[in-house]
């Protein structure tokens, strides 16, 4: 089955730019786009897990900008 989409010129451009030549633009839009989204996850962990994992996410954030400052700071 196949179905039309309506997409915007640069957007069309960018897929055309990357496409092989031996591909469909359905292949190459596959390809570009990946394999599984991270909403395929959603349903896969519960409540305590995604608390753990976003605490992770936060730490991880704030190490990362204070190693950005201390740079700054060497070079000021």
């Amino acid at each position: 089955m196949s179905h039309h989409v309506r997409i915007d010129d640069h957007v069309y451009e960018r897929i055309k730019a990357n496409k092989c030549d031996d591909e469909s633009f359905s292949d190459a839009i596959e390809r570009l786009i990946g394999g599984r989204s991270l909403r395929d996850l959603r349903d896969g962990f519960d409540d305590d897990q995604i608390e753990v994992m976003r605490d992770a996410i936060e730490a991880a954030d704030r190490e990362d900008r204070e190693a950005v400052r201390d740079v700054v700071h060497r070079f000021e």
